[in-house]
């Protein structure tokens, strides 16, 4: 797999990257996919890369995908931080699997 990524570190509430332009969107029909929950933990796991700070991932919560050359997904995953409060983040992930690319796009805390 090909991980691309270039922001500089952030700490656990920041956003991080760019946000995507919404446009034939459609809800994810089956969130507790294994596939889906994957992206979900993958997507904590390369912002840690980059971040200041300890999440776990406990889930996928909810999320939106959307067809383009691969797929964009956007997730409402459920984390928990080094003291064990629990926290919902937005991650922004586009994923081809012909070519085994995966980016994280964006990565904030949800409202």
């Amino acid at each position: 797999m090909v991980y691309a990524i270039a922001t500089p570190v952030t700490g656990c509430g920041e956003s991080y990257g760019t946000t995507s332009i919404e446009g034939g969107w459609e809800l994810i029909p089956n969130i507790n996919d294994q596939h889906i929950q994957d992206l979900g933990r993958w997507a904590i796991l390369e912002f840690l890369k980059h971040a200041n700070c300890v999440l776990k991932f406990n889930k996928v919560l909810s999320g939106k995908e959307q067809v383009v050359s691969g797929m964009n997904y956007e997730l409402i995953i459920d984390a928990s931080d080094a003291s064990g409060k629990l926290g919902t983040y937005k991650a922004e992930v586009y994923e081809q699997e012909r070519t085994k690319t995966r980016k994280l796009v964006s990565f904030s805390k949800a409202n």
